[in-house]
C-alpha cells in the first residue's frame, strides 16, 4: 500500500514537472535567455569597436588615463631597488616574481600597491552604457516601427476585406452612457424626497381645512 501511495505520489510530481516545463512562459524565457546572451556577445563586440575609435588618438590606449596618488605608508611603497611606475621596456627587465607585483595601465605598469584613481574605468564603463543604451534605443525603435507597419497593413487588408463583403463588417457599437456621478443621484434622491414630503404635507393640510 505504502509502494502504490509512493508511486501515486512520483506519478503526480513527474505531471506537476512536464506542466511546468512546458508552458509557453518558460520556453519563451529560455529563448530569451539565450537570445540575449548572443545579443550580449555582439553588444560587446560594437563597444569595443567604439572604444577603440574613441581612444585611437590617447597614446597607451584610455586604460592609461590614470592619476597616482601620494603613498601615505611603507605599506603602499615598492621594494628596494623597485619604482612605483615602470615603461614596458623597464617592466620586461624584471624577473616573473617582480612583474607579477605590477598591473598595467595602458603603456605604463603601476605597483599594484600604490593608491590610483583610474579615470579610464570609469570612462570606459560611461561609453560602454552610452553604447549599449544606443543600441537598445535604434532596436526598439525598429521592432516598434515595424509593429506598426504590420498593424497597418492588416487593417488595410481587413478594410479591402470589408469593401468587398460589406455584410460581414461589425456593426460600430453604440457609445454607453456614462455612469452618473454618486454624488448627483443622493442629491437627485433628497430632492425627490422632500417633493414627496411636500406633497404629503400638502395632502394634510388639505384634509384638516
Amino acid at each position: 500500500m505504502d509502494k502504490k501511495k509512493k508511486m501515486n505520489k512520483v506519478t503526480s510530481v513527474w505531471k506537476e514537472f512536464k506542466t511546468f516545463i512546458s508552458r509557453g512562459n518558460v520556453v519563451d524565457m529560455a529563448v530569451g535567455v539565450i537570445m540575449g546572451s548572443s545579443f550580449g556577445a555582439i553588444v560587446t563586440s560594437l563597444t569595443k569597436i567604439f572604444l577603440s575609435l574613441c581612444t585611437w588618438p590617447i597614446p597607451g590606449g584610455i586604460s592609461g588615463l590614470i592619476t597616482i596618488l601620494p603613498a601615505l605608508h611603507a605599506g603602499q611603497m615598492p621594494p628596494d631597488g623597485l619604482e612605483q611606475v615602470l615603461t614596458v621596456t623597464e617592466w620586461t627587465k624584471l624577473t616573473t616574481a617582480q612583474q607579477s607585483l605590477y598591473t598595467q595601465y595602458g603603456g605604463q605598469y603601476v605597483y599594484k600597491s600604490v593608491p590610483v584613481l583610474d579615470w579610464g574605468a570609469f570612462l570606459n564603463a560611461i561609453i560602454s552604457f552610452i553604447v549599449i543604451a544606443l543600441v537598445l534605443f535604434i532596436i526598439v525603435k525598429v521592432v516598434s516601427a515595424l509593429k506598426n507597419k504590420r498593424e497597418q497593413l492588416k487593417q488595410l487588408e481587413l478594410e479591402a476585406y470589408y469593401n468587398r463583403h460589406p455584410e460581414e463588417r461589425p456593426k460600430p457599437e453604440e457609445p454607453k452612457p456614462a455612469p452618473e456621478d454618486p454624488q448627483i443621484t443622493l442629491l437627485k434622491e433628497i430632492r425627490d424626497e422632500l417633493k414627496k414630503n411636500a406633497v404629503a404635507s400638502e395632502s394634510k393640510k388639505a384634509e384638516t381645512k
